[in-house]
């Protein structure tokens, strides 16, 4: 992995060390012992049991991998707390823009807290690109697979 900075918020990077806590600790130790069980049942090469839990961990340790990786590389996005910031948008805000008529709420986070559905965008998007830096008021134009769509920008947090 290149030593690209990985932008989390506090409940985001409490999230990943849980789930680090949780392979590492738990599950690893689990998996391990499946393996070492299915390895004593005798011939390996007919042994289902053990290559699944063989695939298991190779799996477990990959994540763990990754997961040491972008703790190592982790900034915490800095909560809006200064007066004169606070009207433009940048990583952690939470935006509320209107297009077409209808309101809609989003959380700008880093690319790895991304969740559409949790209406958490990526700073990284056409849309959260499109936001960065602007203000209460401006307008954003997003190219989107159905053409291009006009976001206003009414509030930020």
């Amino acid at each position: 992995m290149d030593s690209k900075k990985i932008y989390l918020t506090k409940e985001g990077l409490q999230e990943l060390k849980k789930e680090f806590e949780k392979l590492s600790k738990t599950k690893r130790p689990d998996v391990l012992s499946r393996v070492s069980q299915a390895r004593s049942m005798g011939d390996l090469s007919e042994n289902a049991e053990y290559v699944a839990a063989r695939d298991e961990l190779s799996f477990i340790d990959g994540r763990i991998d990754e997961l040491e990786e972008l703790l190592k590389q982790a900034v915490i996005i800095a909560e809006s707390g200064s007066k004169n910031s606070n009207h433009v948008v940048k990583l952690g805000s939470k935006v509320t823009l209107t297009v077409k008529g209808k309101k809609e709420d989003f959380m700008v986070v880093g690319e790895w807290e991304a969740d559409p559905q949790e209406k958490k965008i990526s700073h990284e998007s056409p849309l959260g690109k499109a936001l960065i830096g602007k203000k209460i008021g401006e307008k954003v134009e997003v190219e989107a697979p159905a053409g291009k769509v006009l976001y206003t920008i009414v509030s930020v947090n």
